[in-house]
């Protein structure tokens, strides 16, 4: 098993704390992980890009060139980074942010007003973790309990209150994704 994900946004949307989680999450399961996270000088409103490899097996390179998964939080990192998709990858977009601009053949798309959920559950940071419950939905790629314990550890002093909004917007997008297509759990 191996799985190749690019996660794109803003600087400030959450991508590097999304991608170092699963990654963080990955390892503790057992898998091998490389990490590739880039960005501009900006704190906030710079692209930020994660490139992640999750596999069963050695992995040689931490350059994602062809993903099995893109999650895309903005408009213009989609723009940047729909290239990467290959035939039969998963894309997941902020819809919220993100006009699909393509028809694509064999490329599984979903669309989660994740930006408009977080911002339902009182914190618009929130949205990457609302964009992770839909995706690991989709891929079972590790266990809810221990994205969970991860981010606990991750979510300590002052950002410790910042953890449950972060676990109900898990849920959330899990939610909205069974909901809004009708999805049935997918078996391991």
């Amino acid at each position: 098993m191996t799985e190749k994900v690019i996660l794109v946004g803003y600087g400030g949307q959450g991508m590097m704390l999304f991608g170092r989680l699963l990654a963080q999450a990955a390892m503790l399961d057992g898998k091998q992980v490389t990490f590739f996270p880039s960005y501009g000088t900006e704190v906030r409103g710079g692209t930020a890009c994660y490139h992640l490899i999750v596999s069963t097996e050695e992995i040689y390179s931490p350059v994602v060139e062809e993903a099995d998964t893109l999650i895309a939080m903005n408009q213009p990192a989609y723009l940047k980074s729909r290239d990467y998709l290959r035939p039969n990858s998963l894309l997941l977009l902020n819809s919220s942010m993100v006009r699909r601009e393509d028809n694509y053949n064999g490329i599984e798309v979903y669309e989660i007003p994740a930006t408009e959920i977080a911002n339902e559950l009182g914190n618009v940071v929130a949205s990457n973790m609302v964009m992770m419950g839909a995706y690991n939905y989709i891929k079972k790629l590790i266990s809810i309990p221990l994205f969970l314990n991860c981010l606990k550890q991750t979510l300590r002093g002052k950002k410790a209150a910042l953890y449950e909004i972060n676990k109900l917007a898990l849920e959330r997008g899990e939610e909205y994704l069974k909901n809004a297509y009708l999805l049935k759990a997918p078996t391991i």
